[in-house]
Formats: C-alpha cells, sequence, structure tokens
C-alpha cells in the first residue's frame, strides 16, 4: 500500500493538480471581456502592470489593506497558516526524502523543529478560522458544510503528518493516512475554492489593472487597498 500510495497514487495527485491549475488560468483569462477592455489595456499598459503589481504586493503583506487591518485577528490566523501551507510541505526534511528516494529531486530542508512549529501554527490557525465561521454571525450565517470540509482538507495533511511523526505504535499506518491526506489535498486544489491559491495572483492583477487605468489610478499617487 505505502509504495503504490507514494509512487503511482502521487504521480497522479501531482498531475491533476499542475494541469487542474493551469486549466483554471486559462479559463479565468478566457472568461475575462477583452472587448471592453482591449483598447485601453492595449494603450496604457504601463498603468495597468504598475496597478497589477501594486495590488498583489498590498494584498500579500500582512495589514497592507484597510480590510486586513480592520480584521487583525483573522488576518493573523490567515497568514500563519498560508505560510505555513505553503513552506511546510516544500521544506519538511521527510519529504525531501521521499521526493529524492522515488524521483532524485533534492530541495533543501528546515530543522524539523521549524517545521513542527510551523505544522502547530497551520493546525492553531484552521481552529481558529474554524471559530471565527462559527461564532461571528456575519460569517456563520455564509457558512457552509462545504466550507468546513475545505477547512478540514487543508489542515488533514498536518494533523495526520504530526502523528506519524510522533507515533509510537502504527507509525506505517499513518504514514499512507497523511500521504493520501496529502493527495486528497493536492488534488481539492484545482477541482474547488481552493483554486484560490492561484487565482489570488490573477483576480488581484484583474482588478489592479482595472483601478490603476480605468478609475482614476493614472491620476493619484496610490490607492488606498
Amino acid at each position: 500500500m505505502y509504495e503504490f500510495v507514494t509512487g503511482p497514487l502521487a504521480w497522479l495527485a501531482f498531475i491533476v493538480f499542475f494541469v487542474g491549475i493551469v486549466v483554471k488560468l486559462v479559463l479565468y483569462v478566457r472568461g475575462l471581456d477583452w472587448k471592453l477592455d482591449r483598447v485601453t489595456y492595449s494603450v496604457n499598459t504601463s498603468y495597468g502592470v504598475r496597478g497589477a503589481l501594486r495590488s498583489i504586493a498590498f494584498w500579500l503583506m500582512p495589514f497592507g489593506t484597510q480590510s486586513y487591518r480592520n480584521n487583525p485577528g483573522f488576518t493573523l490566523a490567515l497568514f500563519v497558516m498560508h505560510i505555513g501551507l505553503i513552506l511546510t510541505p516544500i521544506f519538511l526534511l521527510g519529504h525531501n526524502i521521499l521526493l529524492e528516494e522515488r524521483w532524485g529531486v533534492s530541495l533543501p530542508s528546515l530543522p524539523e523543529g521549524v517545521t513542527d512549529v510551523l505544522t502547530v501554527c497551520v493546525i492553531a490557525a484552521a481552529l481558529l478560522l474554524l471559530l471565527r465561521r462559527i461564532a461571528l454571525p456575519e460569517v456563520r450565517i455564509i457558512t457552509t458544510a462545504y466550507d468546513v470540509l475545505l477547512l478540514a482538507i487543508a489542515a488533514a495533511p498536518f494533523v495526520s503528518g504530526l502523528i506519524a511523526h510522533y507515533a509510537h505504535t502504527n507509525g506505517q499506518f499513518w504514514t499512507i493516512v497523511h500521504v493520501l491526506c496529502g493527495e486528497i489535498f493536492l488534488v481539492a486544489i484545482p477541482l474547488t475554492k481552493l483554486s484560490h491559491f492561484v487565482l489570488f495572483f490573477a483576480t488581484r492583477a484583474q482588478l489592479g489593472m482595472d483601478y490603476g487605468i480605468k478609475r482614476g489610478g493614472m491620476k493619484s499617487k496610490g490607492i488606498a487597498w
């Protein structure tokens, strides 16, 4: 079972992930109404690019936008979770040993203590985001079982990974569970709302170009994001 989930099933998960992300981006771009924007964007490209980069940069900075500053607790949990979601899978020593054994790919690794802290932070942030959905009426009213499921899918690889790392018994069982959770997460990204992993950059760029060109961005020194 271990050989299967770390071999053919892992290949399938990565293929679905990468192909799905490309398809999502292509569909997003094709879905834009180019007829309305073609002339403006082609004439004022420099303003559009500047607006796109500013938009992405401000939304990538903690408390870089007014929305972030108005919700400091949510912002902190959001950034902690996303930093852990990106750094831990890529730079975890155990993952990189497996990559090198299976596919001959070698990546730098963070100290185990650091990845343990990041893992715990992701789990804690996921719990805080779940509590926020339950506690705040304005968020609870738009929360569905689907949203909770996606949060669980994102957190499951970290919970199972922590158990697998420290399990004194059934170590291989928890390792298989961990790998399966990671593969479900990879497949879910292009197929669900988790695709904001990459569409975030596309939407922020589009909105930044829109504000930078058509809504006064060319006449102002900056935009209050």
